[in-house]
C-alpha cells in the first residue's frame, strides 16, 4: 500500500442524538479538548433526531458558544439511520468521524483512528473489545449478528455495530442509507474499493439516559443483511437471481409432469394426486420469476440511465501511486 500525503484538513465529528440530555454538555467538553489538541481544523455536527427530553434546547446553546457547532433538527425521530445520513450529507471535512450520542464512546480514541487513516486506510472501524453492556440483551446478541454479517459480507469485522468509525469523505459522499443500514457503512465503501482497518476503542458504561435497542434489532439486522447480500452479488444483474429461481421452477414442474405420467401408468388417475396441480405452481412460479427478473433489469437500466451513473468506479489520484 502507498504511503499518501498525510490529510491535514477539516474533520467532521457527526453526533446523532436522540434524548440525550444529560450526555450531551460532557461529550461536547471531551471531544473539543480532543479535537483541540490535534492542531487541525474541526467542526462537530449534532443531529437531534426528534428529541423531547431538552435536548434540542442544550445542543443549541452549545451551538450558540461555539462557530465550529452546527445542529439539525429533525421534526421527528426518524432513527439513527437517517441521522447519520444527514450528517454525512452536511458534513464539509474530508475525513467524517460518526459516534453515538450517549458518551459511551470516548472522544479520546479519535486520534489514533486519524493515525490509520493517514496511513492510508479509507475506513477505520472502531471495536468495543471490552464492551460494557448487558451481557444477554446487547453483547450476546451483538457477537451473533456480527459473525453472521462477517459470513455473508466478505468483510471481516468484529464489531459492525460500533458507532466510532473514521470515514474518508470520498467514499462515503454519496452513499444513500435506508431502514437500519447504517451499521453496514464499511460494506457500502467496500463496494467502492475503500481499503478498512479495525482498531480496538474504549467503551464505557451509560451512566445517563436508557439504552434505544433492545433484542428485536436482530431480527432487523437478519432483514437489512439479507437486502445488503442482494445489491451486492445482483445489483446489477437481477435477471441471474430470478431468472436462476425460475428455471428451478421450471425443471420442477417438468419432474412432476414426468411423475404424474409415470403414476398414471401405475393406475393412478390424475385426480387422486396433487402432482398436476404441484405442476402447474411449479409452471406459473417460474414464470413470475422470469418476469421480476425482466421487470428488475429494466428498473435497474433506468435507475443508471436516468441519472447518468456509471457501472464502475475509478481510482483517486491518490491511488494511482
Amino acid at each position: 500500500m502507498t504511503s499518501p500525503k498525510p490529510l491535514t484538513g477539516l474533520v467532521t465529528v457527526m453526533v446523532p442524538v436522540f434524548n440525550e440530555v444529560e450526555a450531551i454538555g460532557p461529550l461536547y467538553e471531551a471531544t473539543k479538548r480532543v479535537m483541540d489538541d490535534l492542531g487541525r481544523p474541526w467542526e462537530i455536527i449534532f443531529v437531534n433526531d426528534g428529541s423531547t427530553d431538552g435536548s434540542d434546547r442544550k445542543l443549541d446553546e452549545i451551538a450558540a458558544s461555539a462557530t465550529n457547532v452546527r445542529v439539525l433538527h429533525f421534526r421527528r425521530n426518524f432513527g439513527q439511520t437517517a441521522a447519520m445520513m444527514a450528517g454525512f450529507d452536511h458534513a464539509r471535512g474530508e475525513v467524517i468521524i460518526p459516534m453515538d450520542g450517549d458518551f459511551q464512546n470516548d472522544p479520546s480514541d479519535i486520534p489514533r483512528m486519524l493515525e490509520k487513516i493517514n496511513e492510508g486506510y479509507d475506513v477505520v472501524s472502531g471495536w468495543r473489545k471490552d464492551r460494557q453492556d448487558n451481557a444477554l440483551q446487547r453483547n450476546l446478541p451483538s457477537i451473533m449478528a456480527n459473525r453472521l454479517i462477517s459470513r455473508v459480507s466478505g468483510v471481516a469485522l468484529h464489531d459492525f455495530g460500533c458507532s466510532l468509525k473514521a470515514y474518508r469523505a470520498e467514499v462515503i459522499k454519496g452513499v444513500r442509507l435506508y431502514g437500519e443500514m447504517h451499521r453496514f457503512l464499511p460494506i457500502y465503501a467496500k463496494w467502492h474499493g475503500a481499503r478498512i482497518t479495525e482498531i480496538p476503542v474504549n467503551h464505557h458504561a451509560r451512566k445517563t439516559g436508557s439504552s434505544k435497542y433492545g433484542l428485536e434489532r436482530v431480527i432487523k439486522v437478519i432483514f437489512d443483511l439479507l437486502t445488503v447480500k442482494f445489491m451486492d452479488k445482483f445489483m446489477l444483474k437481477p435477471m441471474y437471481l430470478f431468472g436462476f429461481w425460475g428455471m428451478l421452477f421450471f425443471f420442477a414442474s417438468l419432474v412432476f409432469v414426468i411423475w404424474t405420467f409415470y403414476m398414471r401408468t401405475q393406475g393412478y388417475f390424475f385426480t387422486q394426486t396433487p402432482l398436476p396441480m404441484m405442476a402447474v405452481f411449479s409452471f406459473m412460479t417460474g414464470i413470475i420469476c422470469g418476469l421480476m427478473g425482466l421487470l428488475a433489469e429494466m428498473i435497474t437500466r433506468t435507475f443508471y440511465e436516468a441519472q447518468n451513473k456509471p457501472t464502475y468506479i475509478l481510482r483517486s489520484p491518490r491511488d494511482s501511486g
